[in-house]
């Protein structure tokens, strides 16, 4: 059986390593730099609430059992002048409001993982002030930590396939978080840290060119692929408090 048994610091793919992190009770860091991660932390700049959701769900509905307004499609919200899954929508008008958050991978994550001791969100830009809380969080709680780098979904996987693509941004967001990370470190862990430490200095290009880079930059959203690829450009870290981020 797959586990990282013995070690404090364990590294897990998407929705399943979500869930199986939270049957664990760890401390859990969701990673999903394009781009839910970075949107909660943009919305949270300006003092917005998040609620994640899974788009699986009636988030409409939702939103109008939390007194929230539901976030569009990046398209749609951007005809409207409406924020978006895109970290560049949000702004100081957008302060003290609340609104509902779907995404196929870090919401649905979120989701699945709310029930633990601590989750936090974590990305590129907020890497290192991420890795201080976890620390922070781990000799409190007295509990493991699992970064779970969300992925992305294949488009109409074949029967028998599986939906996940993993994807380099949210390896080098995991990467970056577990650089400041104390304890034992599993050899999934260590290789993602490999990873980020090697392709340092190369952040910006990596993701700008990669394939979930490309896929936003050929859609019209260059500015959110800048944006989502800037080291420790935030302190700001949201933890989930029942069914809402605040900050550490």
């Amino acid at each position: 059986m797959f586990d990282q048994h013995g070690y404090e610091i364990k590294l897990e793919w998407g929705r399943r390593g979500a869930r199986e992190a939270a049957e664990r009770g760890d401390i859990i860091i969701i990673v999903d730099v394009l781009s839910f991660s970075s949107t909660v932390t943009a919305a949270m700049n300006v003092q917005a609430t998040i609620f994640p959701y899974p788009p699986s769900q009636d988030g409409k509905r939702y939103a109008k059992e939390k007194d929230a307004e539901y976030i569009l499609g990046r398209a749609e919200a951007a005809k409207r002048g409406l924020p978006t899954l895109s970290p560049v929508t949000f702004g100081s008008e957008h302060a003290n409001k609340r609104f509902v958050l779907s995404s196929l991978n870090g919401a649905h994550c979120t989701w699945l993982a709310a029930d633990v001791p601590a989750l936090l969100i974590g990305s590129l830009r907020n890497a290192a002030a991420t890795a201080k809380a976890a620390n922070e969080l781990q000799m409190k709680l007295r509990k493991d930590i699992t970064l779970v780098p969300c992925g992305e979904q294949w488009n109409q996987p074949l029967q028998h396939e599986d939906s996940l693509r993993p994807s380099i941004e949210d390896y080098l967001g995991a990467g970056a978080i577990l650089a400041g990370l104390t304890g034992r470190i599993s050899p999934e862990a260590a290789l993602c840290k490999m990873a980020f430490e090697h392709g340092k200095s190369e952040l910006g290009e990596l993701i700008f060119e990669c394939g979930s880079g490309r896929e936003l930059r050929e859609r019209g959203f260059e500015a959110d692929v800048h944006y989502c690829s800037q080291l420790n450009a935030d302190n700001v870290v949201p933890i989930l408090n029942k069914d809402h981020f605040i900050k550490y």
